[in-house]
């Protein structure tokens, strides 16, 4: 913890982490608001599933899009433009009743607008502290995005039954206007320019590292959407235990995180962790017990912000600077896709199964992972010992002859 601490002691590091994790928030809500609100005009989760869906396809197109305007216009004009968007299409989905295309349609516009600010503050944090530090650094900030997923659903569950799900996505409206407003008005985003990338869109992408984690995540995350979908089918919508699992299930990645994902990264870090994801994803299909799926999911947990971590780290230390921010947008697609799909075919499983066909399904997912990390693992660079800040980039100059 002493390590942590430190960190949060540099300058500007307590500051725009929290902006971050703020403007960030309604990633753990809007989903379930939409969600709850869409089913409530129409009465069909069928229909509220199709804005869902329109909402996440605009994410995934907006991942390597938006990162890479930021490298073309700056930081602060991308984030202020998607953010506005957004908000307006947020709002308007809380308070105009429309026809089905149209909440898709507007949908789509709030998910490719969401304003990219967590590619943003992983290329600035390897220019706030030294080469030692980024790989606890991205450890910390992966462990307390756990906070969105535990609080998130609970506050839009809570305003939402309580007072109204329009109020639950205004709630969430306003948590993105304050948080990216503080974010914006840090210090650290005007200082950190990214360059403008001399390469054409989606060649960061075929470099190594990258695709490793880009491919490691879309399967860590979608192991992680269908024990969601399994949790839930286990115990019932209306039963508290399912948000008691979940919450054990983040706050197991948040242990994780906080006590050996500082760890120096070789070449099968991200196997090893992959593999303690594994084995607790398995555990929890064998015994549907509240006691034993709330253990097996906190082993589970343990595995999944050091695994995270290590990502960030390797793609960090293998791109150039500016490719930093594509880069973190691919691997962002990467695991919205990976969600869309491992809820899917969680989904399909339940109906042919019950519960127990996500569980399968999800350790089927991280039992790849462990696969193909172990497979590639010479993708990753060992980085212990070495500089993991991105590679500078260089530009000629002119001199005197």
């Amino acid at each position: 913890m002493k390590r942590y601490l430190d960190l949060l002691k540099t300058r500007g590091v307590g500051r725009i982490m929290a902006a971050q994790l703020v403007a960030r928030f309604p990633g753990g809500m809007l989903s379930l608001a939409f969600l709850l609100h869409i089913e409530q005009v129409y009465n069909s989760y069928g229909i509220a599933g199709l804005v869902l869906a329109a909402t996440s396809i605009g994410q995934a197109i907006a991942g390597p899009l938006t990162t890479r305007w930021m490298g073309v216009w700056g930081m602060r004009p991308v984030i202020i433009l998607t953010a506005s968007i957004c908000a307006v299409a947020v709002g308007t989905i809380a308070l105009v009743e429309m026809p089905v295309v149209l909440y898709m349609v507007v949908g789509f516009i709030a998910g490719i607008t969401n304003p990219p600010i967590q590619p943003a503050v992983r290329t600035i944090y390897p220019k706030m502290v030294n080469s030692q530090q980024l790989t606890p650094l991205f450890s910390l900030d992966a462990s307390l995005q756990e906070i969105i997923w535990v609080v998130g659903p609970v506050v839009t569950t809570f305003v939402a039954t309580q007072i109204g799900t329009t109020q639950a996505i205004l709630v969430a409206l306003v948590f993105l206007v304050l948080g990216t407003t503080w974010f914006v008005l840090s210090p650290e985003v005007s200082r950190v320019r990214i360059p403008r990338s001399r390469r054409r869109m989606g060649a960061v992408l075929l470099r190594p590292p990258v695709m490793l984690a880009t491919a490691v995540g879309f399967l860590l995350v979608g192991a992680c959407a269908a024990v969601e979908a399994g949790v839930v089918a286990t115990f019932g919508h209306g039963d508290a235990s399912a948000g008691i699992v979940l919450a054990i299930f983040s706050i197991g990645s948040l242990a994780g995180g906080l006590t050996f994902g500082h760890r120096p990264i070789d070449a099968w870090a991200i196997a090893r962790r992959m593999a303690i994801v594994f084995v607790g994803l398995a555990l929890a299909s064998l015994i549907l017990e509240l006691w034993w799926i709330s253990i097996a999911l906190f082993v589970a947990g343990v595995g999944i912000a050091p695994a995270l971590a290590a990502m960030f780290t390797i793609t960090a230390a293998s791109v150039k600077f500016s490719e930093t921010a594509e880069a973190y947008g691919w691997i962002g697609t990467g695991q919205l896709i990976g969600a869309a799909i491992g809820s899917a075919l969680a989904g399909f499983m339940i109906d042919a199964f019950l519960a127990p066909g996500a569980y399968w399904i999800a350790a089927a997912f991280a039992f790849v992972g462990v696969v193909v990390a172990a497979v590639f693992h010479k993708a990753s660079p060992d980085l212990r010992g070495r500089d993991a800040s991105p590679i500078p980039d260089t530009e000629p100059i002119d001199t005197l002859g």
